[in-house]
């Protein structure tokens, strides 16, 4: 159930499907067959947009955890900044309808939504952009960035509340239109200006994504500890006070509690690490080192001459690393008495972030790389190798 429990391998999450319908089963998310019903999709459409844009920050806070931080933007998994994958026919559609021009599809039409205006489109089924974090796949949206650990619940919560409240809006809005044809051609369009940023159809792995993604305006709420804190922020909060999802109260208690598992979680993970660095991993490489200074002593007793090349570099490499190894997990060990001494979960988030996860990533990188060293009767735990081929 760990999100990523080895570097440079696939991580395990969830991909939540989700539409929108009507009490007698009318998927709103479906595209239709007729002029009238494709309105009404884009309209819900629009209105998905324009929640996930908003509320970028409660999707993100949503799937944050101290597993799911390891997963996102890495492999299969999309990256943390929330985009919306549309397909090249949609986003066409939706640019014809904002720049009030034509739409080359089945026939070349002017995009008003009038009943009797717009042409039927085909539903795109071809997704097969597995670093969107929100994309539209034919009659639904699938949200990818839930980790395998994680209840549906919160992501769900979190879109349903940010999709009422775009409804909403809509409906007040159109419920004191005169010319409702009229009002609902600009409603849409209006909303598509302000809020195609969030749409992006392209590689959310590329380095210029996230450039880019940082001028349109997004968020990239990296950890868990950027991301929680964003529960209380003044727009997000009165959201979700105001369609009774939560109360002032819940909100806070929530925001506490989830802090205070994603510092207990990385603390409980810190120390295992130091445990298996003392007990298992130095003690493994101290003894394999030995070995080598043994083989080292009897090469050059027998011969002189003899350089013994492998002996001594790998004796000199292993020296430094468990030097290293050693250091670092007192280091990690004084961050943790340090972070005992603070209270406030959102100071501690923080701290773990800046100060103790940059400390394990460095004890990582020293034991894999002793690992590589090692001979394997002497290695401790089962090896990549091991796990994944057997051998």
């Amino acid at each position: 159930m760990h999100e990523k429990p080895f570097a440079g391998v696939n991580g395990s999450g969830k991909h939540n499907n989700w539409s929108i319908a009507t009490d007698t089963g009318v998927n709103l998310l479906s595209p239709g067959e007729t002029p009238h019903e494709n309105a009404q999709f884009l309209l819900f459409l629009v209105a998905v947009i324009k929640a996930v844009d908003d509320f970028q920050s409660l999707l993100r806070l949503s799937v944050a955890t101290a597993g799911n931080d390891h997963r996102l933007g890495g492999h299969e998994a999309p990256p943390s900044v929330i985009s919306i994958f549309l397909g090249d026919e949609l986003t066409k559609i939706l640019n014809a309808i904002e720049t009030d021009s034509n739409y080359v599809g089945v026939t070349k039409r002017q995009m008003k939504l009038g009943v009797d205006i717009l042409p039927p489109f085909t539903r795109d089924t071809t997704d097969r952009n597995r670093t969107s974090p929100f994309a539209f796949t034919g009659n639904k949206f699938e949200f990818r960035m839930v980790g395998s650990g994680d209840s549906i619940a919160c992501a769900n919560i979190m879109l349903n509340a940010a999709v009422a409240q775009a409804l909403r809006e809509f409906a007040d809005d159109l419920e004191h239109a005169d010319d409702f044809a009229s009002r609902l051609h600009n409603l849409i369009r209006e909303n598509i200006t302000i809020h195609k940023r969030i749409i992006f159809n392209g590689n959310g792995y590329d380095d210029s994504w996230l450039k880019e993604a940082s001028e349109r305006g997004l968020l990239n709420l990296r950890t868990t500890a950027d991301a929680l804190p964003k529960l209380l922020d003044e727009k997000n909060s009165n959201m979700l006070i105001s369609n009774g999802i939560f109360s002032k109260s819940e909100l806070r208690s929530r925001h506490e509690i989830l802090l205070e598992n994603y510092t207990r979680t990385v603390r409980i993970e810190a120390l295992t690490m130091i445990e298996m660095a003392r007990k298992e991993i130095l003690p493994a490489i101290s003894n394999y080192a030995a070995s080598l200074a043994e083989n080292l002593k009897s090469k050059r007793s027998a011969d002189q001459s003899l350089t013994c090349e492998y002996e001594r570099k790998t004796l000199y490499e292993l020296s430094l690393l468990t030097d290293a190894i050693s250091k670092i997990s007192e280091k990690i060990e004084n961050s943790i008495a340090k972070l005992d001494e603070e209270h406030n979960f959102v100071v501690q988030s923080a701290y773990i972030r800046d100060e103790i996860l940059p400390k394990m990533a460095e004890l990582r990188k020293n034991c894999d790389t002793a690992e590589n060293l090692t001979a394997k009767d002497y290695w401790p735990f089962p090896t990549y190798g091991d796990l994944l081929f057997g051998v």
